[in-house]
């Protein structure tokens, strides 16, 4: 089974590489690896990597023909194609929800699988209502700025923000949130645009360690453009079956990048034929 993982969001700067742009001979060499092997999976984060970030997220929506793309691949023997999103997974659900894909969702707190949404995490959530105060401190001075509430973690968008006030409100708040990180085990995750506050415990590396616990894949493709992706690339890092692509600028764990959503769409397209 092959298993491809998409992830979106900025790239961790410590010991990361510069990965390079994969060139034809690298799509060819992939694509031939891919034919070859026999369990086989793809990882796909969605936005920044299946479709060009929206001022309004709900605008994001996946084309026609890379639906058409998707449902190929996953129609393909001993291939298994995933979305990881750090969406709320109501949000990503409707999205996609015509396409016959399994989810992974919130940065690897639920899961969608054969149809069914499960918690992948059993956590305690009460540090919601102290930081939802301050998010709502910062939401009151950084006009067209926003709170998100997912299931397991709260965020902060200010892409709709002016851009200057969205970041020097995006840097005051993440030193603000540092005072309560470790009284509640809480982690936080400087995006793209967005500041995002989450247990410790979760992260889409963990989500595919646990993944991978229950299958053995030849050939692991995974492709996003955020930080939270880095964990992925990162795991990845040592192993030859595994190939990773950083979508975009930035320092990334990834072995390879491509420039656009466009480069990710036309590469599945060869993969998918």
């Amino acid at each position: 089974m092959f298993v491809i993982i998409f992830v979106s969001g900025n790239a961790e700067q410590a010991n990361s590489q510069s990965s390079l742009f994969m060139d034809e001979l690298v799509r060819t060499e992939l694509i031939e690896k891919f034919k070859k092997a026999h369990n086989k999976l793809i990882l796909l984060d969605y936005d920044g990597t299946l479709v060009n970030y929206e001022l309004i997220p709900q605008n994001a929506i996946l084309s026609d023909h890379l639906g058409d793309i998707l449902i190929k691949l996953i129609d393909k023997p001993h291939t298994k194609v995933l979305i990881i999103s750090g969406r709320g997974h109501s949000d990503i659900d409707r999205l996609v929800d015509h396409l016959p894909i399994d989810i992974i969702a919130e940065h690897g707190a639920m899961k969608k699988e054969r149809g069914v949404w499960k918690d992948q995490i059993n956590k305690e959530i009460s540090w919601k209502k102290t930081i939802i105060n301050v998010l709502n401190q910062f939401t009151s001075s950084c006009p067209e700025s926003y709170i998100e509430e997912k299931k397991f973690s709260l965020t902060w968008h200010y892409r709709n923000a002016e851009s200057k006030s969205g970041y020097l409100h995006s840097r005051e708040l993440i030193s603000r949130l540092e005072n309560y990180t470790n009284s509640y085990s809480l982690k936080i995750l400087d995006g793209n645009k967005v500041v995002e506050i989450m247990d410790q415990e979760i992260g889409k590396g963990k989500a595919v360690e646990k993944l991978l616990e229950s299958e053995t894949y030849d050939f692991i493709l995974s492709i996003g453009d955020d930080t939270t992706d880095e964990e992925i690339f990162e795991l990845f890092l040592p192993d030859e079956n595994a190939f990773t692509v950083k979508v975009g600028d930035g320092d990334s764990f990834a072995k390879q990048r491509f420039n656009s959503v466009s480069d990710v769409v036309l590469f599945l397209k060869h993969l998918s034929e």
